[in-house]
């Protein structure tokens, strides 16, 4: 199972923005996104819940989103989002699942 979870991806623009503009932000990690209410088909029992509980984002060192997540969010889960350009420095993103494991992944935006 340890192979299907993690390689998390963001992309943001690729090229220099200028200060004040809105830029979308574009996620993706390898999750099973487990509810625990879900059951095997071949043994009948539940499968043990396993999700992302937080997701963090960081701009340039500060804090500029953080969401709340449960089971109820489909398997590898895509997140989009905007951000406003102010300056130029490192976005952040970190997922953080019920049974304590954490992924980061960077992406730089410069702005102009």
């Amino acid at each position: 199972m340890a192979d299907e979870i993690g390689n998390p991806k963001i992309r943001g623009p690729k090229d220099p923005v200028k200060k004040g503009e809105l830029v979308e932000i574009k996620s993706l990690i390898k999750h099973p996104m487990e509810s625990g209410l879900r059951k095997n088909k071949e043994t009948d029992q539940l499968i043990p819940a396993h999700y992302i509980e937080s997701v963090v984002v960081e701009y340039a060192g500060k804090q500029v989103l953080k969401a709340t997540w449960s089971g109820a969010v489909s398997k590898d889960p895509f997140f989009s989002f905007f951000v406003k350009a102010e300056s130029t420095g490192p976005l952040k993103m970190t997922w953080k699942d019920n049974k304590g494991q954490s992924f980061t992944a960077e992406a730089p935006i410069t702005v102009a």
